[in-house]
């Protein structure tokens, strides 16, 4: 269609003429990608969107794996009182209160969500906060009933700690599931665990909404190293209790009691968050007791954690600046200090891309690989409430901690510095982050479950970006217009979170999809994100594969033009004549060779916007705060596929 590159230079009105006219005649405006494999993108209108993403069997469903209510002692620290029901029923699209008074209420309801309140001290805050309960007659809950502000409350968090670990976090092992003291009361930790479970059963609604059960086991390492984990349970069958920081913060040994679990019939997965904070201890080379990694370990972790929580709240664990120094994009939402500590965290062993690397060449080396993850997002919320869009943020931690922009540290303090320039609370900046994206067939326990298990699960920074990828051979340029695309790339191919194995010296042929979020920006490039080892050494480059707007990708630079949307920092507008609202492509990697191992992930980013700090300015009347970020790069990840030669 020789006049497809016109498009661009039409005006509005005969745009979207135009546009009708090839929706009738199923008609998709063309593009060339750099190796010149055809691809079908659509321009930036919400109505378009209806092709062959979603038209096979599986739909992508969207949800939050990472919830935190009143039951966790940080979040009724921080004020949030409301409990798994308030939870649930926010995800739903219901309001509920917040802890400052305001009303909470979701833009769009979720399909999907599981509570994962504090296993450690699960439902205790409450109890001390009650006078005539035994935690309630304890120094530190009469502390707890008599305290003022949030420091006061602080203070006490951290003494509950010291009370019941005095030696810091060095495998502690309580004295049993039935102990009671006048300060951990397991008796109340089974009533609040009863409380999760109860709240899951009733809001599960088979084909209309899906509920988990799970938890956070939340593990330091030595030297405050974050190795947190959600549990989540697959059915109705779960454990008296959780495994807790107080049985061991070990993940090894979470992962014996999950094995064990499933002897007996109870299925669960872990999933790690926050690797960015965990100072290298994520993915570490070695195992707990600084053992080379060997394959009944990798065996049992990849049994076990299937999947790795790449963003949230607390910052983006793809890459690194210093790690990723090709990655224009390595930047995003960096959260560089350790969790629970101010101190920096060490990149190497902290980002998912590099674990991914690194497993690799582990398993070039000696045939075992721990960090064949698939990736989810999910927000870590302390509110009973996720907060997904930029625009409409108000805090993660709970309500007594940043529930306000001045909490938040968007907006100046009352008062300026000595030098006259707007004073700013000390905080690190939090993300108004993440989604968990699934394919799966219905939404039911089940069918997501499944999808989880099979990786086939992509992560968003909070905008409903649909993102798909597969892998086969002999796929024909004819497949991205092709009504039965997904169908054919299901039986001949692989998708997300598969291995490829090799065919001959063949090359493979990667269908790459997005789709955007018609309440979110267009889509300004597709990308794909490729590591592999080449004599032994690990290695890693971005490709982009699909631009908007009929640009084409530099064959030199593999890189898309800049499509010229531009950001208001006034008043937040940003441009509604770029971008695409879909953007399709049969992909070929230009250095392929047969012999080297591989993997493949998609990286889809919007036009830029307003970060939620900059809306908060814009509302205050004030300057976007000059040492943090003013705008965002929304975008969306699909897990890996691998090629194992």
């Amino acid at each position: 269609m020789p006049w497809c590159s016109r498009f661009i230079e039409l005006n509005s009105r005969a745009f979207a003429s135009i546009m009708a006219a090839c929706i009738l005649a199923s008609i998709s405006i063309c593009s060339v990608s750099a190796d010149g494999v055809q691809s079908s993108v659509l321009p930036n209108d919400p109505n378009v969107g209806s092709s062959t993403i979603g038209s096979a069997s599986r739909v992508a469903l969207f949800g939050d794996l990472h919830i935190h209510t009143g039951l966790s002692i940080d979040a009724y620290m921080n004020g949030t009182r409301e409990g798994p029901d308030a939870a649930y029923r926010y995800a739903q699209g219901e309001p509920i209160p917040s802890p400052s008074g305001s009303t909470l209420q979701i833009l769009k309801p979720l399909d999907f969500q599981a509570v994962t309140d504090h296993g450690g001290f699960l439902g205790m805050t409450a109890a001390m906060d009650d006078p005539n309960s035994g935690p309630g007659k304890h120094p530190l809950g009469i502390r707890l009933q008599n305290a003022k502000t949030h420091k006061e409350r602080l203070e006490i968090y951290y003494a509950m700690y010291d009370h019941w670990d005095p030696d810091g976090v060095t495998g502690f092992t309580d004295p049993g599931p039935d102990f009671v003291d006048d300060l951990l009361d397991m008796r109340v930790v089974r009533s609040a665990w009863q409380e999760v479970i109860d709240a899951a059963e009733r809001h599960n609604r088979p084909g209309e909404f899906t509920t988990f059960i799970g938890y956070e086991f939340t593990a330091y390492g030595p030297s405050i190293r974050n190795l947190h984990r959600n549990v989540i349970f697959q059915g109705s069958r779960v454990p008296r209790q959780p495994f807790r920081e107080q049985d061991s913060h070990n993940p090894e040994d979470l992962w014996n009691w999950m094995d064990r679990l499933r002897a007996q019939g109870i299925e669960a997965l872990a999933i790690p968050h926050n690797s960015n904070g965990s100072d290298g201890a994520m993915f570490a080379k070695t195992d707990w007791q600084g053992r080379t990694i060997d394959a009944s370990y990798a065996e049992q972790r990849m049994r076990n954690e299937p999947l790795v929580e790449v963003t949230q709240a607390k910052g983006t664990s793809e890459t690194h600046p210093l790690l990723s120094t090709n990655d224009e994009w390595a930047d995003f939402e960096l959260w560089e200090i350790k969790i629970a500590d101010n101190a920096p965290s060490q990149p190497q062993g902290s980002y998912v891309r590099q674990a991914y690397l690194d497993g690799l060449v582990m398993e070039e080396d000696r045939g075992v690989n721990p960090y064949r993850f698939g990736l989810i997002g999910s927000t870590d919320s302390h509110y009973a409430a996720g907060s997904y869009d930029e625009s409409n943020y108000f805090g993660s931690s709970g309500g007594l901690a940043d529930n306000t922009p001045q909490k938040g540290g968007s907006v100046p303090l009352d008062g300026n510095s000595d030098s006259g320039e707007p004073q700013y609370r000390d905080i690190q900046p939090r993300s108004a982050s993440g989604l968990t994206g699934v394919w799966a067939e219905s939404n039911t326990r089940g069918s997501i479950y499944a999808a989880l298990r099979r990786k086939e699960t992509f992560a968003t920074s909070g905008p409903r970006i649909r993102v798909r990828f597969f892998a086969g051979y002999g796929w024909d340029e004819g497949l991205v217009n092709a009504p039965d695309a997904i169908s054919v790339a299901y039986a001949s191919g692989v998708s997300m979170g598969g291995d490829l194995a090799p065919r001959n010296e063949a090359a493979p042929t990667f269908l790459v999809m997005a789709t955007r979020d018609v309440d979110s920006n267009p889509l300004q490039r597709l990308q794909v994100v490729k590591g592999w080892v080449e004599k032994g050494e690990a290695r890693e480059r971005v490709f982009d594969v699909a631009c908007s707007d009929g640009l084409v990708v530099d064959p030199k630079t593999q890189r898309c033009p800049d499509n010229g949307a531009l950001v208001s920092l006034k008043d937040c507008r940003v441009s509604t004549d770029v971008g695409a609202a879909e953007l399709l492509t049969l992909w070929r990697d230009p250095e392929f060779d047969h012999g080297q191992r591989a993997f493949y992930y998609v990286r889809a980013l919007e036009n830029p916007s307003c970060r939620w700090s900059t809306w908060d300015a814009v509302r205050a009347g004030v300057a976007p705060r000059p040492d943090w970020p003013s705008t965002i790069q929304e975008r969306a990840w699909s897990s890996p596929i691998w090629y194992l030669p």
